[in-house]
């Protein structure tokens, strides 16, 4: 079996700082690479993008960064659109658009179903990230976006499909888009960090008058009478369920501890949840 290149894309770990973003720019605006691509334009392209997503109330809020790009798909859309050969898919799994073969194809940007195609209007061809093949080729291990990286974010690893697989499964991987089959080679790690909810609170105790925070209290997550997850309050008497799936309905939240017990109720949308502090009864 040959060997192919993948991305995995950490979610957690990009701090918006666009270090991918401005490697990017810097390796192909004004840069031809023959057989690979045309420049890149000045303005207009973000052949890797940051999307961002914030999760939350006050004071809980968390903003979350997804750095995007061509997903190299192994059925890509793009390709059943061009013609004459204007894109091909490589041994090793990179897909490529001949800035040749493609000018004058505009219609190869509008088959992206991700939007990763990019028209480029002076050169009068579409263009994408094409995973720093002309990096790779000349000796590189890895791609520029992954070394110009400071938090680690990106992991470009060529391997069998069989051992993609298995690390796509080990470490929880998600691709975009999975309902469109198109079978991408950029995988994402904690993928809920931009599709799904957390719900968190604070429980309280009551001390000679004075309330303070409970710590160690067993939190039961319930919904339709099962439980979903459980958990415990830390020293501060912070807890949090994540992972919720969006507009799940009503859910129930069970608090037992020596000090006293509580319970509380809330329906969940499309956005996070802070439920405030919550006061054990006593015991």
């Amino acid at each position: 079996m040959a060997k192919k290149w993948n991305m995995i894309v950490d979610i957690e770990r990009c701090d918006n700082c666009r270090n991918c973003f401005l490697a990017t720019k810097d390796e192909h605006i004004g840069n031809e690479f023959p057989g690979y691509s045309a420049p890149q334009p000045d303005r207009g392209h973000s052949w890797v993008d940051i999307k961002r997503h914030e999760r939350g109330n006050w004071p809980a809020v968390e903003a979350h960064f997804m750095p995007v790009m061509c997903n190299h798909c192994d059925d890509a859309p793009c390709m059943k659109a061009a013609k004459d050969g204007a894109i091909t898919k490589r041994a090793d799994g990179i897909v490529l658009i001949d800035p040749v073969k493609s000018k004058g194809q505009k219609e190869i940007v509008d088959a992206c179903p991700y939007g990763a195609i990019y028209w480029n209007e002076e050169e009068q061809v579409p263009q994408a990230w094409f995973f720093d093949a002309h990096l790779l080729d000349g000796g590189w291990d890895k791609t520029r976006v992954e070394q110009a990286c400071p938090t680690n974010v990106f992991r470009s690893l060529k391997v069998e499909d069989k051992e993609m697989q298995r690390i796509a499964e080990e470490e929880d991987l998600e691709v975009l888009k999975p309902e469109l089959g198109s079978r991408p080679r950029v995988y994402y790690k904690n993928m809920h960090l931009m599709t799904h909810c957390f719900v968190a609170g604070s429980v309280v105790v009551d001390v000679n008058g004075v309330e303070e925070c409970a710590g160690d209290v067993e939190v039961v997550l319930s919904r339709d009478g099962s439980e979903v997850a459980r958990t415990a309050t830390d020293m501060f008497g912070d807890f949090r369920f994540d992972r919720l799936e969006t507009d799940s309905g009503s859910y129930q939240l069970e608090f037992k501890a020596d000090s006293g017990a509580a319970s509380a109720q809330f329906e969940l949308g499309e956005e996070s949840l802070y439920l405030g502090a919550i006061a054990l009864a006593g015991a």
